[in-house]
């Protein structure tokens, strides 16, 4: 089960990501802890305003999916 090197360097490139993104948040919130607060909450509820919204406007899809489901 081993991976190829392509795929070895993308995961660690993908980890490398992940630890600077963490390393830089925490050295953020330790600087400066209410900015980063306030900007932490918002992002989260941009994330959650943006999911509230592709949902309405998805179409439904358990009107479709019983569609074909009507042998009873």
């Amino acid at each position: 089960m081993g991976h190829s090197s392509q795929s070895q360097a993308k995961i660690l490139v993908f980890l490398a990501a992940m630890a600077l993104s963490s390393l830089t948040m925490i050295w953020l919130f330790w600087r400066y802890p209410l900015p980063t607060s306030i900007a932490a909450l918002a992002v989260v509820a941009a994330l959650y305003g943006s999911a509230r919204l592709a949902r309405s406007v998805e179409p439904d899809s358990d009107a479709t999916m019983d569609e074909g489901d009507q042998s009873t």
